[in-house]
């Protein structure tokens, strides 16, 4: 009896200790997250790329009371990341809602399909006007985020949409457009992509001239999507600090989407903020090779298969099948995180999910209501609660305030009137 008591004891000794660093791991957890909420009680979380209004005129004819907003969709068929619940469990104090259209587009198509985004975007806000409220200025994001709302900014997502028109950049800007994307995933006729050839080296004459012209009006240039000698060239001409606003570290993860350090390191001097993204092809090395070798398979079996998507099809899913899609994860993105930090600088980092954008994420990311835990394992990281504030937000506001700053010295300039060609 005794020496069954003594061996109950003993495995009672052991099931305790090891649970104890599981208990504590999971209480720091806790602790963390509950900090990061604190911080964003007092400073609004700004993200930098949304689509959810793309997902709403492709996949509910462009209503925003087609999909019942004010429930989790996370398990409904829908699936989207976005909806009110997951947001305000994420934080969000502050949104840029991408209008994005396909370059697919002629530049007439793309304008007339900007607007109707834009529209689409009011009409979100029109729909929930409890939760939602418009934003042009860092004030007002400051403003509504201490009314409890989530301030819905703007942003284009391709330079093709303004059709070689100044004017029509000047009326997008009118509109509410607070930030452009110079391109999107093919050169334009003023600005060379980061995925497709380039035509111009960076920025042709009239692609400066666009610059100019958005530095006037208090439009932030965006650089993600461009090719490094765009960058280099916007950074150049930019009398404003140039934002990226869903993009990641090419040191971290290879992708001609990221950022090189070349450019991080300029970032310090330019003002400028770099939001990391959270797609998994750009911020994990593993998920990029097997997107880069399911591509060229399809292309093996297209030229296998001339006229036959069916075929196609089928032998995409067999190699597909026998070479499963990695993951990233939450881990991946705090390296990206990080790596900015590193090479550009605290004041230079930010957060753009370009949730609904994408078809996967990274686990633990899967929803709008996942910032606080990546916010929680930088915490875990050793980031200061001033730190956290920056990457949250507090460096939006800055980059926004310096745009605003140079287009208050440019009030008293005449419209540019510059044409292409």
């Amino acid at each position: 009896m005794i020496r069954s008591r003594l061996l109950v004891a003993s495995c009672l000794t052991a099931l305790v200790a090891a649970a104890v660093p599981a208990l504590a791991q999971t209480t720091t957890a806790g602790a963390e997250e509950a900090r990061v909420r604190r911080l964003l009680d007092r400073t609004p979380l700004i993200d930098g790329h949304n689509d959810l209004p793309w997902a709403l005129r492709q996949g509910f004819g462009n209503d925003p009371h087609g999909v019942d907003l004010t429930t989790n969709q996370s398990t409904n068929p829908t699936r989207l990341h976005t909806d009110i619940p997951r947001l305000r469990a994420g934080g969000m104090g502050g949104q840029f809602w991408s209008v994005y259209v396909p370059a697919s587009m002629t530049p007439l198509e793309a304008a007339r399909a900007t607007f109707e985004q834009i529209d689409t975007v009011k009409r979100l806000i029109a729909a929930y006007p409890s939760v939602f409220e418009l934003a042009t200025t860092a004030d007002d994001i400051a403003r509504i985020h201490r009314s409890g709302k989530i301030a819905s900014l703007i942003g284009m997502e391709g330079g093709y949409s303004i059709a070689d028109s100044l004017g029509l950049l000047r009326e997008f800007h009118d509109a509410g457009a607070r930030y452009m994307t110079l391109t999107h995933s093919t050169t334009t006729t003023w600005a060379d992509s980061a995925t497709d050839a380039p035509k111009w080296g960076g920025l042709s004459p009239f692609g400066e001239e666009v610059v100019k012209e958005m530095n006037r009006l208090g439009m932030m240039v965006d650089l993600s999507h461009v090719s490094e000698e765009t960058m280099l060239d916007a950074i150049r001409v930019s009398e404003a600090p140039v934002i990226f606003s869903h993009s990641s570290a090419r040191a971290v993860t290879d992708h001609p989407r990221d950022v090189p350090d070349s450019v991080l390191s300029l970032m310090a001097e330019d003002g400028g903020i770099v939001m990391v993204t959270f797609v998994p092809a750009f911020v994990s090395e593993k998920v990029r090779q097997w997107g880069a070798e399911r591509a060229g398979e399809e292309a093996r079996l297209k030229s296998l298969n001339p006229g036959n998507p069916t075929a196609v099809a089928d032998g995409l899913k067999t190699w597909t099948d026998a070479h499963p899609q990695p993951t990233a994860s939450i881990s991946d993105v705090a390296d990206h995180v990080e790596h900015v930090r590193r090479v550009a600088g605290i004041d230079h980092v930010g957060l753009g999910g370009d949730f609904d954008g994408v078809g996967s994420l990274p686990v633990g990311l899967e929803g709008v209501d996942a910032y606080p835990a990546l916010l929680a394992e930088l915490a875990r990281r050793g980031w200061s609660d001033a730190d956290l504030r920056k990457l949250a937000g507090e460096n939006m506001l800055r980059v926004m305030r310096a745009v605003e700053a140079v287009a208050r010295s440019k009030a008293g300039e005449r419209p540019n009137l510059a044409k292409i060609g």
